[in-house]
C-alpha cells in the first residue's frame, strides 16, 4: 500500500472514532440536559367534549426550560380573534371567551426523575389560577429533535393529553 493510501485510512479511522465519540457524548446525557432549551409545539391531542381540537388544527406555543430549574410556556390557538376595539382593556364577552380558551400560559420551576422520565412543574403563575401554587408530574420522552410530553390532567378537562414539541432553532 501507498503511504497515501495508508494515511488516507488513519485519517478516516481517526473521523471515525471521533464521530463514535461524539454520539456517546450526546447519549450520557441526563434527561434534564436534554430538555434544557426552546421547544416548539408541533401538534397536541387536548379534545373539549364535542371532540375538537382544543388548540385548533395548528397550534402555536414555546416551551422553555432553563438549566438552573425554571420554565416558562405559553401554548394558543392560531386562530385567535383579534380585538374589534384594538384594546385588550375593551373587549366583547365574546373575544374574552374565545381568548381565554384559546390560550394558556404559565411559569415557575421544574424538576426531573430521571429514573422515572418524569418533570414536576411547579406553578408560580398561570393564565389558568387554579394551577398557582400547585404541582403536576408529567411523563416525557425526548428523541432527536422531538419532545413528547403527556398531560394527564389538561386545563380543559378531559382525557390524557399528548404534546410533541420540536426543539427551537
Amino acid at each position: 500500500m501507498q503511504r497515501r493510501e495508508v494515511l488516507g485510512l488513519y485519517m478516516a479511522a481517526q473521523f471515525a472514532s471521533f464521530l463514535i465519540a461524539e454520539n456517546s457524548f450526546a447519549q450520557e446525557k441526563s434527561l434534564k440536559e436534554q430538555l434544557v432549551g426552546a421547544w416548539t409545539i408541533v401538534s397536541v391531542s387536548s379534545k373539549l367534549p364535542d371532540g375538537t381540537l382544543v388548540w385548533g388544527d395548528n397550534p402555536i406555543g414555546l416551551i422553555i426550560f432553563t438549566s438552573d430549574g425554571h420554565y416558562s410556556t405559553q401554548l394558543m390557538r392560531s386562530d385567535l380573534p383579534k380585538y374589534a376595539s384594538n384594546n385588550r382593556a375593551k373587549g366583547t364577552p365574546e373575544e374574552y371567551k374565545a381568548i381565554a380558551m384559546g390560550s394558556v400560559a404559565n411559569f415557575g420551576t421544574y424538576s426531573v426523575d430521571e429514573a422515572n422520565k418524569t418533570f414536576t412543574i411547579s406553578y408560580d403563575g398561570s393564565t389558568f389560577a387554579n394551577r398557582k401554587g400547585t404541582k403536576e408530574t408529567r411523563p416525557f420522552v425526548i428523541e432527536g429533535e422531538e419532545l413528547r410530553i403527556t398531560n394527564p390532567a389538561p386545563s380543559t378537562g378531559g382525557e390524557t393529553s399528548q404534546l410533541i414539541y420540536r426543539r427551537a432553532k
